[in-house]
């Protein structure tokens, strides 16, 4: 499993005008194609009376590619779209740009560039992020020994989720894999091999 992959953090649009045409980019991120037709047909139903409504996703699982001219001429409006979305390394996110023609006609390389445009600002508007494979853990420990564990796991660059006060203390957080190793030895020296984190599962989230 790859450790990192790229995405965009929300649902977000922006727009611009070019000789008239009104040009809305749109960017939402979606795990499946499901939830991407969905955008899709919301968006063409909102703009129903647009001239068009050009999209295209990129999906992590399985690879999936897809993309619509809607009758734009071919290979100048989803062909661009998609392009933006693959040269940004963005996976997990569809992108609509909807069109409202005003009566100027931008010629093949002006629409290339005007879908292309419209698909970058809404990229840019729905935030690239980057993911990171981590490991998430526990650990338990005395009330004495709270203190410092809860220190060292932070130096670590490891994230503290939750924490449980009973009879004792267990903190529940995650860290990226590579960072692991490093707190593992600040705790065995911290606590003399008392302390060792379990692993409880492998997720994706958001890299500081």
């Amino acid at each position: 499993m790859e450790d990192f992959y790229k995405t965009v953090l929300k649902e977000a649009q922006d727009e611009f005008t070019e000789k008239r045409s009104r040009f809305i980019g749109y960017c939402k991120p979606v795990k499946t194609e499901q939830e991407a037709v969905a955008f899709i047909n919301e968006k063409r139903s909102i703009h129903w009376d647009a001239t068009h409504n050009v999209y295209a996703y990129v999906l992590k699982e399985g690879n999936i590619q897809r993309y619509s001219d809607d009758s734009e001429p071919q290979g100048t409006a989803g062909v661009p779209t998609l392009d933006v979305i693959r040269k940004s390394g963005v996976v997990d996110c569809v992108v609509v740009v909807t069109r409202y023609f005003g009566g100027v006609l931008l010629g093949a390389g002006g629409l290339v560039r005007a879908y292309s445009h419209g698909a970058r600002i809404a990229l840019d508007a729905a935030n690239i992020i980057t993911m990171e494979n981590c490991f998430c853990c526990s650990v338990s420990m005395s009330y004495n020994q709270y203190g410092k564990v809860s220190t060292l796991i932070p130096q670590s660059e490891g994230v503290i989720d939750e924490s449980f006060f009973t009879d004792d203390v267990k903190i529940h957080f995650h860290i990226a894999k590579a960072n692991l190793p490093v707190l593992q030895k600040k705790l065995k020296d911290a606590t003399s091999g008392e302390i060792i984190p379990e692993i409880l599962e492998e997720k994706f989230f958001i890299k500081p």
